[in-house]
């Protein structure tokens, strides 16, 4: 029996695409049940699940009061039937086999959490978009996030987009942790490979996801991302994110102190400008072997603005939430907790 959660909130443009390739799946009907945890939506997302509802069964809506993706997955796992639980993006349309590969890679590898390739698919029929969601799926734009810019062959990972775990699992490590608005799945992972547990991507698993398309969106997601990469710092002691997205933070941190540091000293000004010439020559090298790959030169004009924008806005959230977290009381009462806690074990022994 496999549980699919379904977190939403205002998905009325795409959740009968996600849910019709949810029913178009090959895993038997029988043993499948989809909890579709609705953050009290208001443009109509309720009335579309409640007709697929009426239609299936099998697929059943749940409320979320709280509106945020950590409470929706944990009320979709206390109210789970399922022996395996699996996290849907209501945003993301999934290939036929994409249920029936997670549970037979999860088995055959005996992982603890299987995903795969999270396509991007640009939502608008602009350039715009394209050069979007080139920059999101390439090494350059995200580094080494395997589940963005893919793999040929199954590998053990840090994260994946969604995740497919046993129930026992979760149960083990704790579920979502409701102090986290965004970036749940990261600490979640983290918590499991700290805890001993496996991660594979297999490339067979695919769906497809649609970002947004226009530059202030983009920046303000990035935004966000960047501050709930950080953020959860501030609630476990635990690192919860991988070096990578710590990268944007160091970059920018090194603009920043550089700037100001240049009506200091003359050097501080020359090492501003190489990182800053550098950053850009390594931009413009990337855009440009996109542009010819693509055969388009527009790649060249544009495609250096869309990877600046991704790193520095990342990067500007990140140091926002440093910022939030070292003014934050409760950030040092942990870290004070923690300390007691060592300084315990070390008189033990």
């Amino acid at each position: 029996m496999i549980t699919v959660i379904v977190p939403c909130r205002n998905e009325k443009d795409f959740i009968h695409l996600c849910l019709n390739s949810i029913l178009d799946q090959d895993y038997p009907k029988t043993q499948l049940e989809v909890l579709v945890v609705d953050g009290m939506s208001e443009d109509g997302t309720r009335q579309i699940v409640e007709k697929y509802a009426k239609k299936h069964s099998y697929i059943r809506l749940l409320d979320n009061r709280k509106r945020i993706t950590p409470v929706a997955m944990n009320t979709g796992i206390e109210n789970a039937r399922g022996d395996i639980i699996m996290k849907l993006d209501a945003h993301t349309v999934y290939e036929k086999k994409y249920i029936s590969n997670c549970v037979k890679y999860l088995n055959d590898y005996k992982a603890d959490n299987v995903g795969g390739v999270l396509k991007a698919i640009p939502r608008d029929n602009t350039f715009l978009a394209k050069t979007i969601v080139t920059a999101i799926s390439h090494p350059f734009g995200v580094g080494s996030s395997f589940f963005r810019i893919g793999s040929k062959r199954p590998i053990w990972v840090d994260t994946v987009s969604f995740g497919c775990y046993r129930k026992e699992t979760l149960k083990e490590i704790g579920f979502y942790d409701e102090n986290l608005a965004r970036g749940q799945d990261m600490e979640l992972n983290q918590r499991l490979r700290k805890a001993g547990g496996k991660i594979l991507l297999h490339p067979d698993i695919i769906c497809n996801y649609y970002p947004r398309s226009e530059f202030k969106p983009f920046f303000r997601d990035k935004l966000l991302d960047g501050f709930w990469a950080i953020m959860p710092m501030k609630f476990v002691s635990h690192m919860p994110v991988a070096l990578r997205h710590l990268v944007p933070l160091v970059f920018v941190s090194s603009l920043i102190s550089l700037g100001l540091l240049s009506f200091i000293s003359l050097l501080f000004f020359r090492l501003f400008l190489f990182t800053l010439v550098s950053y850009f020559v390594i931009n413009f090298y990337f855009s440009t072997k996109i542009a010819l790959k693509e055969i388009d030169w527009r790649y060249i004009f544009l495609m250096p603005l869309i990877f600046a924008l991704l790193h520095l806005s990342y990067g500007l959230g990140s140091l926002c939430a440093i910022l939030r977290i070292i003014t934050s009381r409760q950030f040092w009462r942990n870290r004070f907790t923690g300390l007691v806690g060592l300084l315990n074990q070390l008189k033990r022994l």
